[in-house]
């Protein structure tokens, strides 16, 4: 605690805290005193009494009356009680000394010495007198003569010893009035209200003691206490120290309440009779209280007057750290504003855009209000503060004036902001009135008909209307530069000044363009008809000069759209007969039409590029709007007992990445869409520099779905009603969330236009290779929405690669293995499947029913197999229909017919098709290319095309395109498909179909004949083989088989172990590959074939004609696998 005042308060309420107790201890005279409560039971004996009486010096009177047991009373129940009757006085009255008053009248001598000694043994006060009534009989006043005055010594007491023989005896040294009735006196004395009276007045005097004990502990903990640093802190500080403070004055409270309680039991017999007297100890009871009672009422009138300083304390610390809390989060409010003021740099390339930050510096300027009265609000608080003599002055006065310097240097500088902003208006209004003025007068020259303007009419009509137009000019044309400059100083920078000279130059040229139309105009309106008059004839010799064709050259000029030219055209060809001059006034007219055309796409192209800029920065706001007024809201705790259960936590999936996107368009897209202001048709450039952000779209589109429904489940809620009616908006939120999807697909639309108006320019190229970038992101985001409504597939669809193509076909299966009425009745039932092309599997899934609405609506398709591209080929063509292609695996041993809509379709899928299997075999043969001899496993393979002797020799009518693994000679074992379980695992075949010279043969890849069989004797491959001899011992480890048993090679291990499996008796185990040389001796896997079957077999499939006659020639069966 650092105030001064304080301290000392503390100081001097410490002071009467520790006179109290002093008081209190007087009270007791002892460090550890002896309570009455604590010896109620030997008080309550009445051996030994204080019934208030005094001798004439005010020495107490401690009476022993007649007790018979006397001798029989325990040493400490004595000790007890006569030291406790000796504390009793206060310490004046000690000092005096004590009267003891012994009564043995009805005693034997014996027991009065006996009693004597007793007393004088554990009596621990100063004694004046001892007054003993003697035993009443002549012997024992005998006895008691003779022993006393021979036996003083044995005493011990160091004070005369009288005694006495009566009552009258005592009353003359001791007044009727300080002695009971037992005595002969008129005191008054009931044992039991003495007790009462004396345990009453310790009990008080204990409270009050423990009352200033408190009360000076809890002032040196108020004292000694630092001032909280936060207002958390400081509250619950004051809200616990004030609580103490109510538990102190509660405790005195009731001390007070006890000792008035007290008082009004002491004054009672005098309330009562007011001629009854109070002994000498009742009045000292009676001062004890009221001496404890004023103490207690000076504690706390000094306790309230240092509680009311600590208060006053922590209230201005609890005004401070309120006020500093306040002071951060308003001056962290005014510096987002401040930094979100200075981010206003810009002053507008155009109208529009001026619009736009003027709107945006409007927004910021009002959300700014509650910032600016908040500090307003602040910095009045803090004066108050200052003016009620608050402890910290010197903190609150420097706040105050930095924030008072904050708010005025804001709205001094949104105010300037506004200025320089209504200024750049002004000038652009100007700038586009002026050019405004310069199209609509390009615009006029284009439109008027040539053909009426050779007539002096005409020619007459269309110069009125150009001194009409050039009479327009005030107000709009832009006059003097100079005079602009001096205006528009302030804004005008390289970029602004350089446009405002463009649109000098422009009207330059418009005017001298204006020039020469009313120079023709004026020669064509001046022209007279000659009369006709005789002509003698030319010589025969002189040739005529005939007037030339007039022609036009379209593939050197530009296309000519506008009625204007087309008009001019038309004219050329009907009057040949035009005089010179007409002629080159339509020459000039000819030319200006070619530059007018020009001028028209300039301003269609301005026109798109000014569209895709408005709607874009509108787009940016709308997302702004949507992020602060909903996503934001969502996360306000006031808010949030307004959001349903099932949209908390739901932020990510109702709005998806919204802000990624914002964030892209507002930062960078827009910036960059505004640098092409100028020249619209190069903004290709921007979208193909920034595609790879645009696809963030896909993202969005993907979690669409999800929005929607979440959207649907909660959209009555009060949560969206509010945060609607503070936007007053007149839509939904579902309405804005479908934004981004309408945006991405407004652009493409947006370059169709450009492209239109722009197909001459330098950037005709740029704009049509966005435009298909922009187009293939559409069919992405189409994809992909398909593709996350497949169902049952247990894989991961990532990893099946990038989707290619998805689309509906009708689907056959043949199979080589079926029931042959079974591939009749299937035949013409196909199947209608829905395939999804993967870099690295085709799907086959079934299209199940819409359903829902919206999003909801969307199809879903249930999964039914797949295949891997690594183990298909593909037939291009199948005789008899144009739009079917086959997909086959295993030899074709099962071949998917495919039946597209169109058999553009078809195309579009062969080719798709055949760049992944190419890549395939590309990335195929560049392996082979890099492993090394002993890894290469080596089956028997199909003879090459040149040596198959069974080769057909007619020519190949189907192409046919396998995967890489076809050509591989690895071997695998086959396994049936799981529905799913993710792809089918296929078996590998060693069938290589031969291709016709337009496809690819895989004798390229594979090595002779002989080479294959000479490797196959040294190396093992894995696949099922016939055991030619027994293997293994009894109890061994090894695996056991026996002759005649299928083995199947699963894989190579190290060194030279083989993992086989006996499917006989379904055992496996690691074999050494010399055993299994000797194991299988010259058996070869089940799955292989001859190199002359591989040719024969790829021959037959490679001169099928048609898909029905290969079927009908293998006795393949059609299975219907309909899900």
């Amino acid at each position: 605690m650092t105030s001064n005042p304080i301290s000392l308060l503390c100081k001097n309420i410490t002071e009467t805290w520790l006179q109290l107790k002093k008081t209190t201890d007087e009270i007791m005279q002892q460090d550890t005193p002896v309570y009455a409560t604590d010896i109620t039971e030997q008080l309550a004996k009445q051996f030994a009494i204080r019934s208030g009486g005094r001798g004439e010096d005010g020495c107490p009177i401690i009476t022993f009356p007649e007790y018979p047991d006397f001798t029989d009373i325990p040493e400490e129940e004595l000790q007890n009680v006569v030291t406790y009757l000796t504390s009793i006085p206060s310490l004046q009255d000690g000092g005096i000394g004590f009267i003891l008053l012994v009564d043995r009248r009805q005693d034997k001598w014996s027991s009065v010495k006996a009693s004597l000694l007793r007393i004088a043994g554990s009596f621990p006060g100063n004694l004046q007198v001892v007054l003993v009534l003697r035993p009443s009989g002549i012997f024992q006043r005998a006895i008691s003569d003779f022993i006393l005055r021979f036996n003083r010594d044995d005493f011990k007491l160091k004070v005369p010893i009288i005694m006495l023989n009566s009552v009258t005896e005592l009353h003359s040294y001791i007044d009727k009035t300080q002695l009971t009735q037992e005595l002969g006196g008129t005191l008054e004395y009931c044992h039991s209200q003495w007790f009462c009276h004396r345990t009453a007045v310790e009990s008080f005097a204990v409270a009050v003691k423990e009352t200033a004990q408190n009360l000076q502990a809890f002032g040196t903990e108020l004292a000694e206490t630092e001032l909280p640093n936060d207002v958390a802190t400081t509250l619950g500080l004051l809200t616990i120290h004030t609580q103490k403070r109510d538990k102190m004055k509660d405790d005195i409270n009731q001390a007070r309440r006890q000792g008035c309680s007290l008082l009004s039991s002491i004054q009672e017999p005098v309330n009562t009779n007011p001629d009854h007297k109070l002994n000498t100890d009742e009045l000292d009871n009676q001062s004890t209280v009221e001496r404890l009672l004023a103490q207690l009422d000076e504690t706390e009138m000094a306790f309230d007057e240092f509680w009311n300083k600590h208060q006053l304390k922590l209230e201005q610390c609890l005004q401070l750290r309120h006020f500093e809390q306040d002071f951060r989060e308003v001056k962290t409010a005014l510096d987002i504003i401040t930094e979100r003021h200075n981010s206003f740099t810009d002053i507008g390339n155009s109208l529009s855009h001026v619009n736009h930050i003027v709107r945006d510096l409007c927004s910021l300027e009002e959300k700014s209000q509650e910032a600016l009265e908040r500090a307003k609000d602040l910095t009045v608080q803090g004066d108050q503060l200052i003016q009620d003599n608050h402890y910290a002055v010197d903190s609150i006065l420097p706040k105050c004036n930095e924030l008072r310097g904050v708010c005025d240097n804001l709205v001094n500088g949104i105010k300037t902001k506004k200025e320089l902003l209504n200024q750049s208006m002004e000038l652009h209004t100007r700038l586009d009135q002026a050019m405004h003025w310069c199209e609509s007068g390009i615009y006029l020259l284009a439109s008027q008909p040539v053909d009426k303007c050779q007539s002096q009419d005409g020619a007459e009509a269309a110069l009125q209307e150009i001194e009409r137009y050039l009479d327009t000019a005030t107000g709009q044309k832009l006059e003097d530069l100079s005079k602009i400059n001096n205006e528009y100083g302030a804004i005008l920078g390289d970029e602004l000044m350089a446009h405002v000279l463009k649109i000098f130059q422009k009207q330059e040229a418009m005017e001298e363009m204006f020039e020469k139309r009313r120079a023709s105009l004026k020669k064509l309106a001046a022209k007279q008809t000659r009369p006709v008059q005789p002509v003698a004839p030319r010589p025969e010799g002189v040739p005529r000069s005939p007037i030339p064709p007039v022609r036009t050259d379209h593939k050197k000029g530009p296309e000519l759209n506008s009625k204007a030219n087309v008009t001019q055209i038309n004219l050329l060809k009907k009057n040949r007969s035009l005089s010179k001059i007409e002629m080159n006034e339509l020459g000039e007219g000819r030319k200006c039409s070619s530059s007018d055309d020009e001028e028209n796409l300039a301003v269609l192209r301005s026109h798109v590029m000014n569209e895709l800029i408005e709607t874009e920065r509108a787009y940016v706001e709308e997302l702004l709007c949507v992020l602060e007024g909903y996503a934001a809201e969502m996360e306000n705790p006031s808010m949030i007992p307004f959001i349903p259960v099932i949209l908390q936590k739901k932020k990510d999936v109702l709005f998806g990445n919204m802000p990624d996107i914002y964030d892209f368009h507002n930062r960078i897209f827009l910036r960059e869409l505004e640098n092409y202001i100028e020249c619209p048709e190069l903004v290709g450039r921007c979208f193909l520099e920034r595609m790879e952000d645009l696809q963030i779209y896909e993202l969005y589109c993907r979690n669409k779905p999800r929005s929607e429904s979440l959207w649907r489940q909660c959209s009555d809620c009060i949560f969206f009603q509010e945060c609607q009616k503070k936007l007053e908006h007149k839509l939904g939120l579902d309405s804005y969330l479908l934004k981004p999807v309408q945006r991405i697909t407004k652009y493409q639309l947006l370059l169709k236009e450009l492209l239109k108006y722009s197909k001459n320019c330098e950037g005709a190229e740029d704009l049509q290779e966005a435009l298909a970038a922009i187009l293939g992101i559409l069919k992405a985001v189409n994809d992909s929405m398909h593709q996350i409504a497949i169902t049952g597939y247990e894989g991961n669809l990532n990893e099946l690669g990038k989707l290619l193509m998805q689309g509906s076909f009708n689907v056959w299966i043949d199979h080589k293995k079926g029931h042959a009425k079974v591939k009749d009745l299937a035949r013409f039932k196909p199947m209608q499947r829905h395939l999804f092309l993967h870099e690295k599997a085709l799907l086959f899934c079934k299209r199940r029913e819409e359903s829902g609405e919206g999003y909801e609506k969307a199809p879903s398709y249930s999964y039914k197999q797949s295949l891997h591209m690594t183990t298909v080929g593909i037939t291009e063509n199948v005789k008899g229909d144009n739009k079917k292609f086959e997909i086959w695996y295993n030899a074709r041993e099962e071949v998917y017919i495919v039946q597209a809509v169109t058999q553009e379709v078809k195309n579009v899928w062969v080719n798709e098709i055949r760049k992944v299997l190419t890549s395939q075999l590309e990335a195929h043969r560049v392996s082979n290319q890099h492993q090394k001899l002993e890894h290469i496993s080596v089956a028997p393979l199909a003879l090459p095309i040149n040596t198959s002797p069974l080769r057909s020799p007619q020519k190949v009518k189907k192409t046919e395109i396998v995967s890489p693994e076809h050509l591989s000679i690895s071997v695998t074992s086959p396994k049936r498909h799981e529905k799913g379980k993710g792809w089918t695992k296929m078996s590998h075949s060693l069938d290589v179909p031969e291709e016709n010279n337009d496809g690819w043969s895989s004798a390229d890849d594979q090595p002779n004949s002989s080479d294959c069989e000479e490797e196959s004797s040294r190396k093992l491959l894995p696949g099922k083989y016939t055991v030619v001899a027994d293997y293994g011992k009894a109890g061994g480890d090894e695996l056991t088989v026996h002759a005649g048993d299928l083995l199947q090679l699963v894989r190579e291990g190290q060194e030279g172990q083989w993992l086989v499996r006996n499917l006989n008796t379904k055992k496996g185990g690691w074999v050494p590959a010399t055993n299994l040389q000797i194991l299988l001796g010259d058996s070869s896997s089940s799955q292989s074939i001859s190199s002359s079957e591989s040719a024969s077999a790829s021959s037959t499939l490679s001169s099928s004609s048609n898909c029905t006659e290969h079927c009908t020639a293998s006795s393949t069966s059609i299975t219907d696998i309909k899900g």
